[in-house]
Formats: C-alpha cells, structure tokens, sequence
C-alpha cells in the first residue's frame, strides 16, 4: 500500500517537472496568467482536476 501512495506521488511529479522543463516560457507565462484569475476561478479548475482524477481511478478499478 505504501509504495503504491509512494509510487503516485512519484508520478505527479514527474508529470507535473514536465512543462517547466521542455517548455519552461510557455510554462512561466501560464502561471503569470493563472495567478491573475479569481480564486473561484482557481478553485473551479482544482474541483474540475479532483473529480476527474477521481472519475479516472473510480474507472481503474473495474
């Protein structure tokens, strides 16, 4: 169990170190862009990641 929590977190960052490091300009303006949204905005897209993750990982396990 724990080396698969360990195995996921791996994952995401390795995902996530993805655009900063093949595309670190159009990474820096997305977050310059991103930080000017509202909070709800920011919000909505987290909600928006965590029900599909969820989605994803519901559709794994059949």
């Amino acid at each position: 169990m724990i080396e698969t929590l360990i195995t996921a977190f791996a994952l995401v960052l390795i995902i996530e170190g993805l655009m900063p490091a093949l595309f670190p300009n159009k990474w820096r303006d997305t977050v310059k862009k991103l930080a000017q949204q509202s909070s709800l905005s920011i919000r909505n897209i987290g909600i928006s990641l965590l029900v599909v993750g969820t989605f994803i990982l519901w559709l794994l396990s059949y």
